[in-house]
């Protein structure tokens, strides 16, 4: 421990601060939790915000109100050619209003997959795409997702997501009706997305994210 006495707000801060780091690369799990271990208090706190997938699933994969598969499909210009991504649909004949579910900065985990399930469950026909796929896919943590998802080719990367747009639009089961939704790295993609391939998308919810370069928006004008 330091020996600085926190008050309740400053530590909460400096965690958040910490994890902040963490979540977008800047420092690693180890580093994370050895700084937090020197907050008095904040070790705890620090693990309670580490991610536990399997008590945080709302909607099972095995629901009975939606279909869930893996699908594969082109990606002309990505970094391999080929994508994968996890493709839910409601329970119904259709068609359906389609939402994108972009991943944060470490591939396809277990939270991104709920999130695509909780879509379908509203109705939606969901795809949360792979980013990680051309590496292997996502490996099962967090720390190594990351790691693999900045040695990607990053143009290449946003490629493969707007081919995973246009691939879900033209599912059979697919209204033509496009949104998409992401979070961190994904917040940005979806930013992204919306101005680059412009009236294509009918509706955008980044979770925060980049804004895309002034070029992308003089795209988009063009387009509509």
């Amino acid at each position: 421990m330091d020996g600085q006495v926190w008050t309740q707000q400053e530590l909460d801060e400096r965690i958040f601060e910490l994890y902040d780091e963490y979540c977008h690369g800047r420092i690693d799990r180890r580093t994370f939790l050895q700084r937090s271990a020197a907050v008095a208090g904040g070790l705890v706190m620090a693990q309670a915000l580490l991610p536990r997938y399997a008590q945080a699933q709302t909607i099972s994969f095995t629901d009975e109100r939606i279909q869930a598969r893996y699908v594969a499909y082109p990606s002309p210009g990505g970094n391999s050619g080929q994508m994968r991504g996890y493709l839910v649909q409601p329970k119904g004949n259709g068609p359906f209003p389609v939402v994108l579910v972009v991943h944060e900065n470490r591939g396809l985990n277990p939270y991104i997959e709920d999130v695509a399930r909780r879509c379908a469950v509203e109705g939606f026909l969901a795809l949360a795409p792979d980013g990680l796929f051309p590496a292997g896919g996502y490996p099962g943590n967090d720390d190594d997702g990351r790691t693999l998802q900045a040695g990607l080719d990053q143009t290449k990367l946003r490629a493969d997501m707007a081919n995973s747009a246009k691939f879900l639009k033209a599912q059979a089961l697919s209204s033509g009706k496009l949104g998409v939704t992401g979070f961190c790295w994904g917040g940005g993609t979806t930013n992204f997305l919306a101005a680059t391939l412009g009236p294509d998308v009918r509706a955008a919810a980044p979770y925060y994210g980049a804004a895309p370069q002034p070029a992308a928006y003089r795209t988009s004008r063009r387009r509509c």
